[in-house]
């Protein structure tokens, strides 16, 4: 059995450093607004040169972007690739998508929701599958099918299904009030609910 390389210092310093540069933007973001803000703030405010944050950060955009397409589509083709093979396709389609959803509450959710509410021309841009993940997932659930996607094209109709219905959560609940606040899983898991198979319905809870 192959095991994955553990990252190297380099790369835990790197990634950290990301890290607080974005919480830096958010905090920033939420404070003052998104286009009050310029990049040597942002730099200033994570204690880094603007030089350094344009080496791991390509834009303001990129930072409310960035972690939200670039992570959850990978994430969700894992899971899927976990789940059991007996699992119907849709079942385990909804079922990556909400575990995903449950793990978006573990990182910084919160913040970068206050700060992306305050940059409404990119909220519509916000979610959580990019074009190239959907691609894979098409392929992953055609294989469950049995079924060739360039012929058949159900398993592009399931994907895309499944994901309109948890962008639109994934909108709902980056607009929610405050107070009363529910996670993103809930919204998420209500919506693929409302859309897919009642098998799905049944098997939710198993």
């Amino acid at each position: 059995m192959t095991t994955s390389k553990a990252p190297s210092l380099r790369d835990r310093q790197r990634t950290q450093l990301r890290t607080e540069i974005r919480l830096a933007a958010y905090r920033l973001f939420a404070a003052r607004g998104f286009d009050a803000v310029t990049t040597e703030e942002i730099a200033a405010e994570a204690g880094v040169s603007p030089r350094t944050f344009f080496r791991h950060v390509e834009s303001k955009e990129e930072l409310l972007l960035g972690p939200p397409v670039r992570g959850g589509g990978a994430a969700i083709i894992s899971l899927l690739e976990q789940r059991p093979r007996r699992e119907a396709p849709d079942v385990a389609l909804a079922r990556a998508i909400t575990a995903r959803a449950g793990a978006f509450e573990e990182s910084e959710s919160e913040q970068w929701r206050r700060a992306i509410l305050v940059a409404p021309h990119l909220l519509d841009k916000a979610t959580l599958l990019a074009p190239d993940d959907r691609n894979r997932l098409v392929e992953l659930i055609a294989a469950r099918m049995g079924t060739d996607p360039a012929a058949d094209h159900r398993a592009a109709l399931l994907v895309h299904l499944a994901f309109a219905a948890a962008d639109f959560a994934f909108q709902r609940w980056i607009r929610q009030s405050t107070r009363g606040q529910q996670p993103l899983q809930v919204f998420v898991s209500d919506a693929l609910e409302a859309v897919m198979h009642p098998r799905w319905r049944r098997a939710r809870d198993d």
